[in-house]
């Protein structure tokens, strides 16, 4: 191997400044293998560098919570009855940018793995997508690719799909976003943590062979898209389900066992971040033989089987004197089970290969919250605020015909309905867990053998964010928990996926700090505090600029009884069509402003934290005191759209009366937050109301039988016909 220079870090993705710093931890130059693993673990995807101090700012305890953020490999939060849920999300987008396909079904593989090597077993899986011009062949192309990993690999792998998201926008083009988050069950008390101790326990390698698949993939992730993107190929990772699903089973039964010690998944920089961050945790050593390793090719380097990111593997700590419990478990489940090294008290990793020390590193100098370098970026507002400033509703035309714009609102890609994405997934294995007969404005999945049920959720309106990161992040965090109100839940925690552009960029560093200062207000209104997720950084190209910000929110929420569940779906003919909370004479970053009138810029909906608090509060009393027969929150596409599918999911139809005393396009297509549609049976108008006494509600009209939609008297289309036209879109794009 060539000495070790400058050259070599900054290839490696190091600056000087870490170069620096690395020579001084180590006391001397390190060689190629040890760089190679510090630049892996200080990669941005692994280290958090630069995103760690405003994290910290995010609310981490609660009633419900287990573990702390960053304690384990996913969040975890008591939902009462003895049982707790493990959930977290996570990123895999640049893998997805240059080959689909593998990309998204390795995210889906990897989070799932994060859930069960907790010792929970996954019950739900969920995703958020973000592609560029649906009308371009290279998103075309992406998109067929993400969904059918994702479909592929999770159908195989025995885990519905119950709810997720999509989006397309232009800022996408170069750089989609595949985010897949992972719902897990485990009795409070049986979790397994991923740590190191015990001086002289194995430590063993479980599950898949080490190929060269996924080499630098942690740096891979923690740099721009280029036109040289695709050769990256080598960076992306290959999944096989059916070996994660023995995988699955055989950590499960070892965990049971009570031999293991800790485990951890080999994910993002695969051995070296899992026996750093395991010895870390624990305040040990291990020494590694890397000769030890099964691989599926001969002579691989030291730094290719220490970097590798093949899938389906574990790193196990077992007590000693127990291998064979363990042994037997991995052997009957016919998977790879191979002794490489011991826990040892130096605090270092000692890698060997052919008898000879091929790395000699500290495990705290590694790790996120240990020696790992810590920056505190520049911020500074965008340039494109100032063009926002200038929007003024009043300089909008307003539309010829509203009709025209209902059914324009129906056949745009991110209002339409995503059945071509989700028929892919199957959602109903498991049958027993998943309740998907029921349109909520959030999944319910039901736990085997009780009434208890979790309503789980993703949301993200990246145009809200990129319009005011701080009240839009608020904005994100208030929909997920208005989503599972309106279901009937109790909102418990947060996870979340930061998707946003070069943090050395001061403007993209803006609206990350923005972001994350508004995801916590809100999240400390709500009381569900954050319990860990993933930071994606350089969502960019060196060309077109980054995407638009998107912090997904995660949410995860308690229902006591299943049977209680709300759905949005209009009930009766004659049933009382309300609006909960106050509309507005507002369009701004609407999808009617976006992409009827074309307008880019303009500032958030309106939007008050206090409000939206209130009018949560009044639905949950609603939905305890079955006050309502429906409910369904305002969001994409505004009133008009919230009305019609809860027409079109009850095959009902209704007739309202707006009484705008502003524009009929604001009332009816603007996004204005904190609205629920509800329907009342008549004979409980006079109950409804008493409870309602004092709030924003307006009596907008009836549900009927017809099958119309009918504004101000206004013939709006059939419902029928526009259900055909909304549940084809995607078909109809991308065949």
């Amino acid at each position: 191997m060539s000495e070790v220079t400058f050259e070599t870090a900054k290839k490696l993705g190091l600056n000087q400044e870490e170069f620096d710093k690395i020579q001084q931890i180590m006391g001397r130059m390190p060689n190629f293998t040890e760089l190679s693993i510090f630049s892996v673990m200080w990669s941005e995807h692994c280290s958090y560098k630069n995103s760690i101090k405003w994290l910290k700012t995010l609310p981490r305890e609660g009633a419900h919570l287990l573990a702390e953020a960053g304690e384990e490999n996913a969040g975890l939060v008591d939902i009462g009855d003895g049982l707790a849920c493990a959930f977290k999300i996570e990123s895999h987008n640049h893998p997805s940018a240059i080959e689909p396909y593998q990309g998204a079904a390795t995210g889906v593989g990897g989070i799932h793995r994060d859930i069960f090597t907790m010792g929970a077993r996954p019950i739900a899986a969920l995703n958020s997508l973000r592609f560029g011009d649906i009308n371009s062949e290279k998103t075309k192309h992406i998109v067929r690719g993400v969904v059918k990993g994702i479909g592929d690999y999770g159908n195989s792998f025995g885990v519905p799909t119950v709810a997720g998201e999509a989006y397309f926008d232009a800022s996408y083009n170069v750089n989609p976003l595949v985010n897949a988050m992972s719902v897990g069950i485990v009795e409070v008390g049986k979790t397994c943590s991923a740590i190191a101790e015990g001086i002289g326990n194995p430590v063993y390698i479980v599950g898949s062979a080490t190929g060269k698949d996924g080499i630098h993939g942690a740096t891979f992730a923690s740099d721009d898209l280029g036109e040289d993107a695709a050769e990256s190929l080598p960076s992306v990772q290959v999944g096989d389900p059916f070996q994660e699903k023995l995988l699955l089973e055989a950590s499960l039964e070892a965990i049971a066992t009570g031999a293991v010690v800790g485990m951890q998944d080999m994910g993002a920089a695969g051995i070296t971040c899992s026996t750093s961050e395991m010895s870390e945790k624990g305040g040990v050593g291990m020494t590694i033989d890397l000769d030890k390793v099964p691989t599926r090719q001969d002579n691989m380097l030291p730094f290719e089987i220490l970097l590798s990111e093949s899938q389906e593997r574990m790193l196990v700590v077992v007590e000693k004197g127990r291998e064979a419990e363990i042994e037997a478990v991995f052997e009957k489940w016919d998977l790879n089970c191979a002794i490489i090294g011991e826990v040892t008290d130096t605090g270092r990793l000692h890698f060997m290969h052919k008898g000879e020390l091929v790395a000699d590193v500290p495990a705290w100098d590694l790790v996120l919250g240990g020696g790992a370098p810590v920056y505190d970026r520049a911020y500074t507002e965008p340039d494109y605020f100032k063009e926002i400033a200038q929007y003024n509703i009043n300089n909008i035309p307003q539309p010829d015909s509203l009709q025209g714009v209902a059914q324009c609102l129906i056949s745009y890609p991110n209002i339409a309905s995503k059945r071509w994405i989700y028929e892919q997934y199957d959602s109903m294995v498991q049958v027993n867990t998943a309740t998907t007969n029921r349109a909520s404005d959030a999944a319910v999945v039901r736990i085997k053998g009780m009434d208890k049920a979790l309503a789980v959720t993703v949301d993200c309106n990246s145009y809200y964010i990129h319009a005011n990161p701080e009240i839009g992040a608020q904005i994100a965090v208030s929909e997920a928990a208005r989503n599972l109100v309106c279901t009937g839940a109790e909102p418990s925690a947060v996870t979340n996926c930061l998707n946003f552009g070069n943090p050395y960029v001061p403007q993209v560093f803006y609206q990350f700090v923005k972001a994350v200062t508004g995801m916590g207000t809100a999240c400390r209104k709500f009381g569900t505090p954050v319990t860990g997720g993933n930071v994606s950084f350089y969502n960019q190209s060196s060309d077109r600029g980054p995407v638009h910000p998107t912090p997904t929110i995660g949410m995860v929420g308690v229902m006591a009884d299943v049977k209680k569940q709300m759905t949005l779906d209009f009930k009766n003919e004659g049933d009382l069509i309300y609006l909960v909370g106050e509309s507005k004479e507002c369009i701004s970053s609407s999808q009617y402003l976006l992409h009827y009138h074309q307008v880019k810029e303009s500032p958030t909906p309106y939007f008050d934290l206090d409000t939206e608090f209130e009018v949560q509060q009044s639905i949950k009393k609603l939905i305890a005191e079955n006050l309502i027969a429906s409910a369904h929150d305002v969001s994409e596409g505004g009133l008009f759209i919230a009305l019609f599918e809860s027409a079109m999911a009850g095959n009902k139809g209704f007739a309202i009366e707006t009484k705008a005393t502003f524009r009929k396009d604001a009332y009816l297509f603007g996004e204005a937050q904190s609205r629920v549609v509800v329907t009342v049976k008549p004979e409980q108008k006079a109950a409804f109301e008493s409870a309602m006494s004092g709030k924003a509600l307006q009596l907008l009209g009836t549900v009927t039988a017809n099958n119309k939609m009918t504004i101000d008297g206004e013939d709006f289309g059939s419902v029928k016909d526009s259900k055909d036209v909304y549940d084809n879109v995607l078909q109809a794009h991308l065949g």
